[in-house]
């Protein structure tokens, strides 16, 4: 049995029809191409297929698609601006060179969006802590961090 599933997607209202052991990344990438979440581990260890779910991060293999129902799915596609620009993140990544392979970008973009969000002065220990959950397999730690840290000193500075 299938169900209708309803939700907004980076800022637009979805009506897709989903199985109910569908998870939202099977819904993301096979049925909406959405294709920046991963899937990487399919356990939720590795974080590449992170979403923002009403501006929380959730790993999207882990969480039902049905379970999502009237609410807000944010996915990289959706940071860009309305004029059709890199999210200032988006930017910084590329600037310090943050993204090696870019299997871990969008998991480490959308957990750095999450925090900012919330907080946009964080130490660095709060940026190691909002990406800990996101496995980088390049070892681009550093670099992720630089990125994170300069958007958060615009702030500071802005």
């Amino acid at each position: 049995m299938k169900y209708m599933l309803d939700f907004i997607l980076n800022g637009s209202p979805v009506d897709v029809l989903v199985n109910p052991t569908d998870t939202l990344l099977d819904v993301l990438r096979e049925k909406l191409n959405i294709l920046s979440p991963k899937r990487g581990c399919d356990t939720g260890d590795c974080g590449a297929c992170t979403v923002l779910l009403n501006g929380e991060p959730i790993r999207s293999c882990l969480t039902l698609s049905l379970t999502v129902a009237g609410k807000e799915v944010t996915t990289v596609e959706g940071m860009m601006t309305k004029e059709g620009k890199l999210h200032p993140l988006q930017s910084s990544f590329i600037k310090h060179y943050a993204a090696q392979c870019g299997f871990c970008t969008s998991g480490m973009l959308i957990s750095a969006k999450a925090l900012l969000d919330k907080n946009s002065k964080p130490s660095q220990e709060e940026i190691k802590e909002a990406i800990s959950g996101n496995i980088c397999r390049c070892g681009s730690y550093e670099e992720i961090i630089e990125a994170i840290e300069a958007i958060a000193k615009c702030e500071k500075e802005g």
